[in-house]
């Protein structure tokens, strides 16, 4: 498959769906990746739909609250500045599919690794496949992630205990740019879903929408 290249209008395009006025059709979407391994790629179905209706109200955007689904080696993939990827197990990229994940980020694209608890081994050796020479890094508190719409002076909130350990935000960064921001021990994906699924007190659910839009703001303004 050819390199796929972000053109300069393709980004106007996307920037102007995605800021348009709100009695205008909602086109843009958010994604959510689909991979191989058997790991359930397919959590937190109510999601990215509240994100979505969230950034809508607090950021001005008009994103339709209909996500995609994309697959990692598809040519689709760079039609989405911001993809969304969450689970709980193993995550494998073929050799095509790596290739595919790093021309879209250094095309211009931006992927969001939310860990559902249990994914973090798989992911970072899926990663290191598509970055062979790069690292995931923690960012500082002081990243501009945190500091969006909404201010999150010691970064990360924490929504679901998991392993009990500090919420962590990780980042790989391609010529000075976030390209993938990995969310680790803080399950924002939980936080997103409807009040009734996992109950979360709506204080954390606030924390979870507020940092989710924080980061489709950063995404999209890069």
């Amino acid at each position: 498959m050819p390199t796929i290249k972000f053109t300069f209008l393709a980004l106007i395009f996307v920037l102007i769906s995605a800021f348009r006025p709100s009695d205008a059709p909602a086109s843009m979407k958010l994604a959510l990746l689909k991979y191989n391994g058997g790991g359930d790629w397919y959590a937190n179905p109510t999601a990215l739909p509240n994100l979505a209706r969230y950034c809508n109200r607090v950021l001005g955007t008009n994103l339709n609250p209909e996500y995609a689904t994309v697959e990692v080696g598809s040519a689709e993939l760079f039609n989405y500045p911001f993809v969304h990827m969450t689970g709980h197990g193993n995550v494998v990229f073929s050799d095509a599919e790596a290739e595919n994940l790093r021309n879209y980020l250094i095309a211009g694209g931006f992927i969001h690794i939310d860990d559902n608890y249990g994914m973090d081994p798989y992911v970072r050796t899926a990663l290191k496949k598509v970055f062979p020479e790069l690292q995931l890094v923690e960012l500082p508190w002081e990243h501009e992630i945190y500091k969006q719409q909404y201010k999150f002076d010691n970064g990360l909130p924490k929504i679901h205990k998991h392993e009990g350990e500090a919420p962590q935000g990780f980042g790989i960064m391609w010529e000075d740019r976030l390209v993938v921001f990995y969310s680790f021990e803080s399950d924002l994906g939980d936080g997103w879903e409807d009040p009734d699924v996992h109950k979360d007190p709506e204080e954390l659910r606030q924390k979870a929408l507020q940092m989710g839009a924080n980061i489709v703001k950063y995404a999209f303004q890069q």
